[in-house]
């Protein structure tokens, strides 16, 4: 035998207020990690842009060192 229909069971239930709060926190979190992630972004391509620009800079004064191996005694 299938249920009465009324409002109460026809349509679903609102929102109740925890739900609000937690959509509310969710989305507020969201923003803080997506401007985070900007911020960290755009400095890395900074310091990428200037690490190259002083590779660049410096490949035509001073050739590379080459670095010291130590010896082994077995």
């Amino acid at each position: 035998m299938m249920a009465k229909l009324t409002k109460d069971t026809l349509f679903k239930a609102p929102q109740t207020r925890a739900e609000t709060v937690m959509d509310k926190t969710t989305r507020v979190v969201r923003e803080m990690l997506d401007t985070e992630t900007e911020q960290r972004e755009a400095k890395t391509q900074r310091l990428r842009k200037t690490r190259l620009e002083r590779e660049a800079s410096d490949s035509g004064k001073t050739p590379a060192t080459k670095t010291k191996t130590r010896k082994t005694t077995s």
